[in-house]
Order: structure tokens, then sequence, then C-alpha cells
């Protein structure tokens, strides 16, 4: 009995102690409901929400998600406004699934924060460019843009050109046995490779040995963070720590935090003997030297009053958004272009006219002569974004037709949704490279295809993106055809942080 008033009395405290919050929080679910009663969604129940209808089976999730997506966005799209609730428990979600409600979010220069789920990510990679917000974030990005200029991206195409020729000896040794291989590991591990000489200015070697810590600890902290946003539960601070997860998760930040720091002190010291952190940035350096991310931050760093911890989140940062999101789309890419041979037989003929015999790497004038690659790669993209999921908190009321979305609500903008849209796509659940032609495109609103999000905050490296994926995926397809062993769509995308395919990327590759 002791034991029970002591409870009672815990928990009368707790609300006590925390009434302004829970006075906020009643305001604020009146609104969310008020407005989510007029947009469609899949049944909900008071405080658990839609959440008992959730399957557990990853694979049963999408075929669910997919269905309410049909149901309730694309089924009539001016009625719906193109907008779906969810009520994930007693949280309010609106998902945004067609370019009119999409522009609107994307568009925003207020509506730039990411939802609170995100701050699991915090904790490793600190206020860099993907967790920043408000006046923050737009000084950041304004900073980092130069670094992005296609006069430096330029510089790292020979990066690529070695890194895929370490892949493409890897792939060789697979083509002789004639067995069936995941490539899927392999392209990860070549696009960690590329991001970390490109970001860092270090070699990785992950393609040439497998057992890296730090390799290691990336990888983990993503799969833990993805079970964090996914599994409510695990927000409640006491369950985190009971799970395991969260020892697990420090460990892992620390392991490629502290090596990120080591390689800052390395590139620091390099720079310093050859004089290169004394004023601004040159073109001549620009134009001569092949300059990592975090060499031009190191070169920036005083007149801007960068602290250390700030370049390890930048670089770190990019580490996390630039290898398994390029390796998931060349991935993607590479097998639809398996089990379509007529779409690679137009791959392999594009390949032979730019390059002929010439076993180069591709240079700059190649990668802009690959036309047809290109429609390949974005096709695949609009097929399987890399990003599935791109989440705001809105910073204030939002208009959506004749819905008023309160401020605070997290909103999620879906690009698969967008990119199925059949006013848009001729064929909208095929693989279809043709839908990239020029006429078509420009008939076509933009905020259909956003793989690299819209807008203000849209991704900063794109450009690289598109790069690396045509370099990479030339040096492929010239050395071999390429059969995919599952087809479309029994090989289930995995809508993670970062999409995967739920069978791996497993083919058989035959040399030319």
């Amino acid at each position: 009995m002791a034991i029970l008033i002591a409870f009672v009395l815990c928990i009368i405290f707790i609300i006590i102690d925390n009434r302004r919050k829970i006075q906020q929080f009643l305001t604020y679910y009146s609104k969310a409901r008020k407005a989510l009663s007029k947009i469609g969604g899949p049944p909900s129940i008071p405080l658990f929400g839609s959440a008992h209808l959730f399957k557990w089976n990853v694979l049963e999730f999408t075929y669910q998600v997919e269905e309410w997506g049909r149901k309730y966005l694309l089924a009539d799209p001016e009625k719906s406004h193109g907008l779906m609730h969810i009520w994930a428990g007693p949280v309010p979600v609106v998902v945004c699934g067609t370019h009119e409600s999409i522009r609107i979010i994307l568009e925003s220069n207020s509506n730039i924060t990411k939802p609170r789920h995100y701050q699991i990510l915090e904790r490793w990679l600190g206020t860099g460019l993907l967790i920043r917000t408000n006046d923050k974030w737009h000084a950041r990005r304004k900073l980092l843009t130069p670094a992005f200029h296609f006069n430096i991206l330029r510089r790292y195409i020979p990066v690529f050109g070695e890194q895929a020729q370490i892949l493409l000896s890897i792939l060789e040794e697979h083509a002789a046995t004639n067995e069936v291989v995941d490539v899927f590991p392999l392209i990860k591990r070549c696009g960690l490779d590329i991001i970390a000489e490109t970001a860092m200015g270090t070699r990785l070697g992950s393609q040439s040995h497998h057992n890296s810590e730090y390799i290691d600890a990336v990888y983990r902290l993503s799969q833990i963070a993805w079970d964090h946003i996914r599994f409510p539960w695990l927000w409640l601070k006491p369950i985190w720590r009971l799970s395991g997860y969260a020892n697990e998760f420090d460990r892992m930040v620390d392991i490629a935090q502290n090596f990120t720091r080591r390689v800052i002190e390395e590139r620091r010291e390099s720079l310093e003997e050859e004089g290169l952190l004394e004023g601004e940035i040159t073109e001549e350096q620009v134009r001569t030297r092949k300059l990592a991310l975090l060499d031009l931050l190191l070169m920036m760093q005083k007149a801007n009053a960068l602290t250390d911890e700030e370049l390890r989140a930048e670089v770190d940062t990019f580490m996390f958004e630039g290898s398994d999101t390029n390796a998931s789309a060349i991935g993607f890419t590479l097998w639809f272009l398996g089990q379509n041979p007529e779409y690679q037989e137009k791959v392999h003929e594009e390949i032979d006219e730019i390059f002929g015999s010439d076993d180069r790497h591709p240079s700059e004038e190649d990668i802009c002569r690959m036309v047809y690659i290109e429609k390949c790669y974005k096709e695949a993209l609009r097929m399987t974004p890399p990003v599935p999921i791109i989440a705001r908190e809105l910073a204030e009321d939002t208009q959506m037709g004749d819905v008023i979305l309160p401020s605070g609500l997290t909103v999620i903008v879906s690009p698969v949704s967008a990119s199925r849209d059949p006013r848009y796509w001729e064929r909208p659940e095929e693989f279809f490279p043709d839908h990239f032609d020029a006429d078509k495109q420009s008939s076509r609103d933009s905020y259909s295809f956003i793989p690299f999000s819209g807008g203000p905050r849209n991704c900063i490296g794109q450009k690289f993106a598109v790069l690396e994926a045509k370099s990479m995926l030339a040096q492929i397809f010239r050395k071999f055809r390429v059969e995919s062993i599952d087809i479309w769509p029994a090989n289930r995308p995995l809508p993670e942080i970062i999409l995967k395919p739920s069978n791996g990327f497993k083919v058989r590759l035959y040399r030319r």
C-alpha cells in the first residue's frame, strides 16, 4: 500500500512539475486533431493512434504504407490536397505526397527545422548542416556552398575513377567464377572510400580490408539511429538506456568522432607545412590542387571562427550523408538495368561510342557525354529515391487548401509518392528511362521529382552524387554485362534512413 501511495504521489508531482508543458501539449493536441479531421488517413484510437495497425515485419510494413498512400494520397489528389494523416501514438504526422503540397513545405524559408526524432543524430553529427536550423543553418549553408562549386568537384573525378578501378578488380573475380554476387556491400565500400578521400582527404582502403573499426561504427550508427526513429518507445530515455542501445550508440559515436578528430589534426599539420593555412583560398589553389572538403574548411577556419568540433561535425555529416545514399542509387540503377537488357544495351552503345577501345578512366568531358546513363540513374532515383522520407517540423501555421496545419506539427514529404503520380509519369510503376527525355522533363512540375529534396534545404552534394554515379556506372558497364537475379518488385526496397533492397543486389556478371 505504501508503494502504491508513493507511486501515485510521484505521478502527481511529475504532473505538477510539468503542468505548463502538459497544458501546451493539450492545446497543440486539440488544434492538431481539428486540422487532421479534415485529412484522410488510417483509423486511429485515442492515445495509441494508428500504432496498433502498424505491421511489425518491415516488409509487410512497406506494403501497408504503399496501400495507405494509394488510398489516401493519390486516389483523389484534388480532394485530398495530396495529404494523409497518421497518428504515431499520441503524435500526429501529416504526409505530403503530391507536388502541390510538397512545394508549400519545401519552398518555405521558415519550415526548415528537422523534427525532434532526428535529435538522436545530434550526439554523433553535432550541429552539422543536417541538424542545424533557422539562421544557424542559413549561415552554415552559405559558408559551405562554395566547397561544392563545379571547379572544386571536377578535381574529384580522378578519385572516382581510381576507386571504381579497385571495385572492378573485385567484380572481375566474381565474373571469372560465374557466381551470383550481392554487389551492394561492394558498392557501399567503394562509395565510402570515395567520400573519405574527397571529404576527409584520407584513404580508408575499405575495399581492400574490411575490418576497420571506423567503418563498422559508421554502419552501426545508421542502423541504431533508424531503430530509434522507427520505434517510439525508444524515445523514452529509461527504455533507451535499458535496451542496451544507448551504451552501444555512445561507444560507436566515440569511435567515429575520435577517428575524424585524428584526421583533422593530420590534415592541419600537412596544410601548415605547405603554408596553406595563411590568407584566403585563391583560385589558383582551387584550380591546381585536389582539396578535400576538410582542407577547405581548415583554410576557412580562422576567417569564419569555426571550432574544431564544428569542423568535425561537418565532416561526419558528409561521411554519413555521402556514403550509403549514392551507393543505394548506384546499386538500384545497376539492378534495374540488369533486368532490362534492352535499356542496358543502349548503355553499352553509349559507352562504346564515348570510349571505343580506350581503357582510360572517365574524364569530365566523358561524363558530360553520358546522356543515356544519366537518364537511367535518374529513373532509378525516381523509382527508389535513396532518402525516402524528408521530414520537417512546422515553425508556423501553414495553409494547405482549406486545412491549416498548426506549428509544431511533424510533416513528412514523400518523394516516392510524388514520383508515382500518374498525372506526370507515363509508366509510374515501371523502370522507363524515357521519362527523362528532354521534352518530358520540361513539361513536368519540378516538385514531382525530388530525390535530392527541393527548395532552400535541398541536397548540397547533388552535383557530386551525379558525377560519382555516372563515372562508376560507366566503368562497370564498360567491362560487364549484368544480369539481375531478383526482379522488380520482388526485391522490396526497405524505407530506412537510406532506402535499401530487402534482398541485396544479387547479380551475375559477364565479361564484355
